[in-house]
């Protein structure tokens, strides 16, 4: 059993070789619309999914409380799929999300840019001049999500455990290497291991949403780690009795925990443009 997931630049053929491999491996597939249905189906507005949804927030945007929010639907969203196994999840910077997940393999789809013009115009009727600008956004837009969200770079090969180039690779043949690779690698250690990981970025994922979403404690940048049955807290406060209230919280709610926190304390704080 494993985790599956894809990156891929626009009119790269990236969604129809995650299909083929899904099919192929009688997997799950999990595109944009099963993904946005989760996150909105989980609280995030669906009105408000266009600001942040694989694409470079604007500077207002940036600094809403909407992005953090967004950030923590997703990663719940992503978790919660990949949390059922053998699935192939595509985009939303899922392969970082789940990148300390053992059993979870990732890959990087991309063609030439003469190819991916072509395809655009096959696709939309484009002349050569709209598509170029067209995937210029399109590339502009998705390295500033995995910039703003992740503080990564999406075009980082080490990020993968593969790139795959499909203007010089057969998509049939791209999907038997990646389902061979990954049978060829997944160990039932692996699994056991991944879905230990798994589970433990779930309950710090719960909890995270739990302290902002229901109890709307004012921490900022607030994430969670667990390891070795220990849960700590991460981010900013503006004062030592939020961070007690959440160690408070956090401890009720995980007693076969022992919760810390490494959450700094900074008077006056404000992230978030009043």
């Amino acid at each position: 059993m494993a985790i599956i997931t894809f990156s891929r630049q626009s009119a790269a053929l990236g969604d129809e070789l995650s299909q083929l491999v899904a099919k192929k491996m009688n997997y799950t597939f999990v595109g944009r619309e099963d993904l946005e249905k989760k996150i909105v189906a989980l609280g995030f507005p669906k009105e408000k999914l266009h600001k942040y949804d694989e694409k470079s927030p604007g500077f207002f945007a940036s600094l809403a409380k909407d992005r953090d929010e967004y950030l923590d639907y997703l990663q719940t969203a992503v978790l919660e799929v990949a949390d059922e196994n053998n699935c192939v999840i595509v985009g939303r910077g899922s392969s970082v999300i789940l990148n300390s997940v053992q059993n979870h393999f990732c890959f990087r789809v991309l063609a030439s840019k003469n190819d991916r013009i072509q395809r655009l115009n096959e696709l939309l009727q484009l002349d050569e001049k709209r598509a170029e600008k067209k995937l210029a956004v399109a590339d502009k837009q998705k390295s500033g999500f995995y910039k703003s969200f992740f503080n990564c770079q999406v075009d980082d090969p080490t990020l993968y455990h593969a790139v795959i180039n499909t203007s010089a690779v057969d998509l049939d043949a791209a999907a038997e290497m990646i389902v061979t690779l990954v049978k060829a690698s997944i160990t039932q250690k692996k699994e056991e291991l991944g879905r230990l990981r798994l589970d433990e970025m779930l309950v710090c994922q719960r909890i995270v949403n739990m302290l902002i979403l229901e109890y709307c404690l004012n921490i900022n940048f607030l994430h969670a780690t667990a390891r070795d049955g220990k849960v700590i807290l991460h981010g900013v406060a503006d004062s030592t009795a939020i961070v007690e209230r959440a160690l408070t919280i956090t401890q009720a709610e995980l007693p076969e925990y022992k919760v810390e926190s490494a959450i700094n304390v900074v008077q006056d704080f404000k992230a978030y443009p009043q």
